[in-house]
C-alpha cells in the first residue's frame, strides 16, 4: 500500500510502497552503494574481508552494508567474514536475530517459564474447590 512519507535519510516527501522505502534520490545513491560493495567482495583477494574491511575498500558506511547483508541482498554464505552483530552480545551472526548461545539462553529460558506457569496452575487448580447441590 503507498503512502506520503518523508525520506528517512534526506527528509523529502515522496510515496512509499513496499519495494521503497526511500526516495528516488536517495534510493540512487543507495543502489550505487551496492554495486560498489558487490563488485568489491566479488575480487577474490576481497572474498575474506570483514565489514570495516569492505567499509574502508568502498567507502560506503557500515550501517548499510549491515542493511545489505539483513535485507539478503549480500549473500553471506560464501563471505565468511561479513555478518552482523547478535542483538544480545554482539557477537557477528550470518543469519537471524541472535546468535546460537544467546538463542540457547533464551530457550531455556522460556522453557523455565513455561514450567513455572504450569506449576502455578496446577496449584490454583488445587486451590480451587468445587460443591456439588
Amino acid at each position: 500500500m503507498e503512502e506520503l512519507s518523508n525520506c528517512p535519510n534526506c527528509g523529502e516527501l515522496f510515496i512509499r510502497n513496499i519495494h521503497r522505502d526511500l526516495c528516488q534520490k536517495c534510493w540512487k545513491e543507495e543502489e550505487a552503494s551496492f554495486d560498489k560493495v558487490y563488485k568489491f567482495i566479488r575480487q577474490r583477494e576481497n572474498r575474506t574481508a570483514t565489514i570495516h574491511q569492505v567499509e574502508e575498500g568502498t567507502g560506503v558506511d557500515e550501517e548499510l552494508i549491515l542493511k545489505f547483508i539483513k535485507t539478503g541482498r549480500l549473500k553471506v554464505a560464501s563471505l565468511p567474514n561479513l555478518g552482523y552483530p547478535c542483538e544480545k552480545c554482539g557477537t557477528t551472526i550470518q543469519k537471524g536475530k541472535l546468535c546460537e548461545p544467546c538463542a540457547g539462553t533464551l530457550r531455556k529460558e522460556l522453557d523455565l517459564f513455561s514450567i513455572e506457569e504450569e506449576r502455578r496452575r496446577e496449584i490454583d487448580k488445587k486451590a480451587t474447590y468445587f460443591t456439588s447441590k
